[in-house]
């Protein structure tokens, strides 16, 4: 349980005031994560949390994929703190996100790269992401298929292939991300894709393309001729 609870801002700083005179992007990031707890705990102000929570995590950034579980294991930070923290996150995440009623079409690796940049580019584990696209290569839905370790996604070809198949899919496109920012794809990343088109023949389902994301790049491995 949380112990008493300290005076919400020093009198000394006053961000929520420099929020609503200059906008949100006039204070620091643990400012405005401070402002999202709103208390700290008997140990130290709401600021001294936001900071202590920012290193653990290893920056704003470290948030994107952040669990609860690891959030409650933070000294000061009980479930009502995790759960501020996690809702605030999301909706940033589906702020960037493209409308769920807006079915784009991928005309191209790069179409697809810009779909999931922001969301992948970021992330300290490997996560791999379906796209289920129509006959007119059209958006059906999007999935996160696996997350995988810091170094390494698992994936099976039955989690690709069993949403497809109950979307009636007619292509699917695979991306993942390399969490070093380095999209240059492995041996690992070519024998999964290779295995991913063979099955994906035998279904009747194309793989059009496996692309990995790195920070601000990306290695389409159909230009590549590895498909």
């Amino acid at each position: 349980m949380e112990g008493p609870k300290k005076m919400n801002f020093p009198s000394k700083d006053q961000p929520r005031e420099r929020l609503i005179l200059h906008g949100p992007e006039s204070l620091r990031s643990d400012e405005l994560l401070a402002i999202i707890l709103q208390v700290g705990h008997r140990d130290c102000s709401v600021f001294d949390l936001a900071k202590q929570i920012l290193e653990a995590v290893g920056g704003i950034q470290g948030l994107i994929d952040v669990r609860l579980e690891e959030l409650t294991k933070l000294h000061g930070v009980g479930r009502n703190k995790a759960l501020q923290i996690c809702a605030a996150v999301e909706l940033g995440r589906r702020v960037i996100a493209p409308p769920s009623e807006v079915y784009p079409i991928i005309r191209s690796a790069e179409d697809a790269a810009n779909l999931v940049m922001e969301e992948l580019r970021y992330l300290k584990r490997e996560h791999f992401v379906t796209l289920y696209l129509d006959t007119k290569h059209r958006l059906m839905a999007k999935e996160v298929s696996s997350i995988g370790s810091l170094d390494a996604s698992i994936v099976h070809p039955r989690e690709i292939f069993m949403p497809a198949v109950r979307r009636s899919a007619s292509a699917i496109l695979c991306m993942h991300n390399h969490p070093s920012g380095d999209p240059t794809p492995s041996k690992e990343d070519i024998c999964v894709t290779q295995r991913l088109d063979e099955v994906g023949r035998i279904l009747g389902i194309e793989l059009l393309d496996h692309i990995i994301i790195g920070d601000g790049r990306f290695c389409s491995l159909k230009a590549k001729h590895l498909i």
